[in-house]
């Protein structure tokens, strides 16, 4: 890593934010942060009046409906995200598991309470891996099945294009999002501008349309549907999926810039474009087989189709990079094994590329695609992690305002009573399509849940039968006799998890080698929780007696875990690490299941392999390929 780059990533975000403008950041979250959202109503109204749902197409259905997507975006994501959560940064970051990490500060009093709570926010981790893996097949797929409408004859080669094009996508992720991101901002930008334009149109024809923002027709449309209520919310759901990568990306834009784009163009880009499709339906019903594309004259529908396929792809990208950005912060937190990360730019230290997770989530998204072969399909897959995803969200926002910010407790449980009462709708109205496609990102969440929870047990137990079966380091190193002991001319850094042990690797190399070497740095890497540690908090040095040293490096995670960078830092400490005459001895571990430890038998067949598949030390922790040596050792969980 470039020494930009380091430097780069050691700023907090808001530093490098303020001597941004608000007017590109503006633009920049536009282009990132509303794609998901901003192609929603390519399939939103369709599914509505779907035949599932049970809502007939009428006037009266068609004003309410319209009116509940309205008071959907504005009291779900204008008011709960744009107006509450985004306030919740955990150090300018947001995001599930930033999220997570401020409400189990919050409550680090209680032990039982912070564990739960941690466990919560993984799971709700876990659902964003279903979402993209949904986002990217719906979203390419609905804009695909525009072809239909330019001529029936490509309607077989909707799959295939579809498929070609996110297989494309995945496949220009190594070289990063760069200069691709530059022209995402006025893409959307040009998006939003359209669906209000055209929105607009339709609505001068059919201006009845506008009696929707009255939230009494909202409250009809859903009173009058009994218990078929929950089907027509889960097709109403659609229009608000997207809505928790406002929180997500807040520390790349900001909160500001974020609010300003939605109230400045997304908002009203979209509740007019709901309202001009609306309009549409009231003067031809005939429409609703595809409401969106109808919205053109027949000459512009292609033009429309392309726009809106580049708006699909860019809604993918930004759920594409939020999984390697989410691996990244679960790798650090200690909830999954090291992968490989490819950084994809000198400048921003946030642009990562994870093959592992390209390849894995490509194979997901295009069986999804095939699978379920079409937007309607998709649309029951679709909702129920974003929901779920949402309601976790109120649930650990609460802890945070009321154990952490010390709100009144009314006010922090009347507040979160509201939302997870919109919430549960949404859920409700979302689970009954379990068996039409809702089981998809549930079951991906559960078995990557499976996989988290073992990966962090497995590490727990692990330590400790390290810690159990080590030697102290203090008394071994007061044991040493320095007349006798041969030394190397070099310095050595022994990585260790546990700096009150001796390290496996120091063993070996006195067994086998017989020599130490003239300074010996026993190094912990610390990931907080927390998103950045700056430089000034980087690292501690304590001397322990006959050239040894204990270090502990400290990293939040977002930092980009640079050690032999941070070792520079000893020097003021009275410890001098240089570069150029430093060996690194890595112990690593070979895990053995046996039984009678704290997991089931499969769980430790999963940790071990985990374990021996984990990504190298070296990379992950940028040190120097030629100057590291491993030693292997067993050990039993």
């Amino acid at each position: 890593m470039s020494a930009t780059a380091s430097t780069l990533d050691a700023e907090q975000p808001s530093n490098a934010l303020r001597r941004q403008g608000t007017a590109a950041l503006t633009l920049g979250a536009i282009g990132v942060v509303y794609g998901d959202i901003g192609t929603s109503p390519l399939y939103t109204v369709k599914e509505i009046f779907a035949p599932a749902t049970g809502v007939a197409l009428n006037t009266a259905n068609l004003i309410g409906a319209v009116s509940v997507i309205f008071w959907a975006l504005m009291l779900v994501v204008t008011l709960k995200y744009v107006t509450l959560i985004l306030r919740a940064d955990n150090r300018g970051e947001g995001g599930g598991l930033a999220l997570t990490a401020l409400a189990a500060q919050a409550v680090r009093s209680k032990p039982a309470l912070r564990r739960a709570l941690l466990l919560l926010g993984v799971f709700g981790a876990t659902l964003f891996y279903g979402d993209s893996v949904i986002t990217p097949a719906i979203s390419v797929l609905g804009a695909m099945e525009g072809l239909q409408l330019v001529t029936p004859a490509l309607g077989p080669y909707v799959i295939p294009i579809t498929v070609a094009i996110v297989i494309g996508l995945f496949a220009v992720q190594r070289f990063g999002t760069g200069v691709v991101g530059k022209l995402f901002g006025p893409i959307i930008v040009l998006w939003f501008v359209t669906l209000g334009v055209i929105g607009i149109v339709h609505i001068v024809d059919q201006p009845a349309i506008l009696s929707a923002l009255n939230p009494v027709h909202a409250w009809n449309f859903l009173m009058e549907r009994g218990w078929k209520v929950f089907a027509a919310v889960g097709a109403i759901v659609l229009a608000i999926t997207g809505a928790e990568a406002l929180y997500a990306d807040m520390g790349h834009f900001g909160r500001r810039p974020i609010q300003f784009a939605w109230m400045g163009l997304v908002l009203p880009g979209l509740a007019i474009n709901y309202m001009g499709q609306g309009a549409l339906l009231m003067g031809d019903p005939s429409a609703i087989e595809n409401p969106f594309y109808r919205l053109f004259p027949q000459a512009w529908v292609l033009p429309a189709l392309v726009l809106a396929t580049m708006a699909a792809i860019i809604a993918s990208q930004a759920v594409i990079s939020g999984a390697y950005s989410m691996t990244k912060q679960a790798i650090q937190l200690g909830f999954l094994p090291r992968m490989t990360i490819r950084y994809t730019s000198a400048r921003e230290a946030g642009q990562i590329y994870m093959p592992a997770v390209n390849w894995l989530l490509l194979v997901g998204v295009v069986a999804a695609v095939v699978g379920f072969g079409s937007s309607s399909a998709l649309a029951g897959a679709y909702g129920i992690a974003v929901t779920l995803t949402m309601m976790i969200t109120t649930v650990l926002t609460y802890f945070v305002v009321s154990e952490g910010w010390r709100l009144p407790r009314p006010v922090a449980v009347g507040a979160t009573v509201f939302f997870l009462g919109i919430d549960a709708l949404l859920v409700a109205g979302c689970a009954i399509k379990f068996f039409v496609g809702g089981w998809f990102p549930l079951a991906l969440g559960l078995l990557l849940f499976g996989v988290m929870s073992t990966w962090s047990r497995g590490r727990g137990i692990l330590l400790e039968s390290i810690r159990s079966d080590g030697l102290a380091l203090q008394p071994f190193i007061d044991s040493l006799d320095p007349a006798t002991a041969s030394r190397a001319s070099r310095t050595a850094v022994y990585p260790v998890a546990d700096p009150s042990t001796v390290p496996q690797a120091l063993l070996h190399n006195l067994k086998h080698n017989e020599v130490l070497h003239e300074r010996n740095v026993i190094l912990t890497v610390v990931f907080h929780e927390v998103p950045w540690v700056p430089m000034a908090e980087r690292v501690q040095v304590e001397p322990l007696g006959h050239a040894f040293w204990r270090v502990t490096l400290h990293f939040g995670f977002m930092n980009t875990p640079d050690v032999p960078r941070a070792l520079t830092l000893t020097e003021s400490h009275g410890l001098r690490v240089p570069v150029f005459e430093t060996s690194y001895f890595l112990s690593r571990e070979t895990v053995v299941p046996a039984p009678g430890s704290g997991m089931a038998a499969w769980r430790e067949h999963l940790f071990a392999a985990m374990s021996r598949n984990a990504g190298g030390v070296v990379d992950y922790f940028r040190l120097p390929g030629n100057a590291v040596v491993e030693l292997g050792t067993r050990v039993n969980i």
